[in-house]
């Protein structure tokens, strides 16, 4: 299925036409169309739920959800930090999972953070974009939303070492994909509430902060002009650039 999206994503690069069709979104009619069923599914499910579990769930138990999940993410940290020969990002997310995991309790208290040990967030689709492996065309995706052609073609490997999916015991996997999912929406909360707020084109705003989030990202807070990606030598994300 991820396959399947990515192509289409691609072949639709070329397919696409007219004046008015903007470069970043060949896919723009069908991305509004699953946008819009996302919508639908957030406003009556999640975010209903997420807004529970933000005013009914104890705020230690908040913290201690979102602590428990970042430790995990901090382990795909380490190995992208590594892929991308960070050296000192990788040792620091490395200690991050040594210390949570340890005198964390499996990661429910932030004890790294306390120390002086700061997160450095990475994942697979950041690590093609450092190799300078483009982001191609935006897709949304059903239930995942925001993406791109890159992200979407690592989901893959992303879903086969996820510790919770892989994990034995049915009951407690499906409590840890909802928890995750509950408090990743509740997160976001706030943003979404300002969004809605706002008298803007609700896909459009989405669609263009995602990019230059994710962008953002790649570069490490540092991305550069739209006219020095024509140039491979001037890419700071290069290998061949550092």
């Amino acid at each position: 299925m991820t396959a399947m999206l990515v192509a289409v994503a691609v072949l639709s690069t070329g397919c696409a036409s007219g004046p008015n069709v903007n470069p970043k979104d060949p896919l723009e009619p069908m991305n509004r169309s699953v946008s819009k069923f996302n919508d639908t599914l957030d406003d009556n499910v999640l975010k209903p739920v997420a807004t529970g579990y933000r005013d009914y769930t104890p705020e230690l138990v908040q913290k201690g959800i979102t602590n428990f999940f970042r430790n995990l993410s901090d382990v795909f940290s380490t190995a992208n930090n590594g892929l991308q020969f960070k050296g000192r990002e990788t040792a620091e997310s490395l200690m991050r999972v040594v210390v949570n995991t340890t005198l964390g309790i499996y990661g429910l208290f932030d004890v790294a953070t306390e120390i002086g040990l700061q997160r450095h967030p990475e994942d697979f689709g950041q690590t093609l974009g450092y190799w300078g492996v483009p982001d191609g065309p935006y897709v949304v995706l059903p239930v995942f939303g925001p993406s791109t052609a890159r992200d979407t073609s690592v989901l893959p490997l992303e879903f086969s070492t996820d510790f919770v999916a892989k994990h034995d015991v049915v009951a407690e996997r499906n409590a840890a994909v909802v928890a995750r999912i509950v408090e990743k929406r509740a997160s976001l909360l706030q943003t979404s509430d300002l969004l809605t707020g706002a008298a803007i084109d609700k896909y459009s705003f989405t669609r263009d902060s995602y990019l230059q989030f994710r962008r953002n990202q790649v570069y490490d807070g540092n991305p550069p002009d739209e006219d020095q990606l024509e140039d491979p030598s001037a890419d700071p994300a290069s290998p061949s650039a550092k």
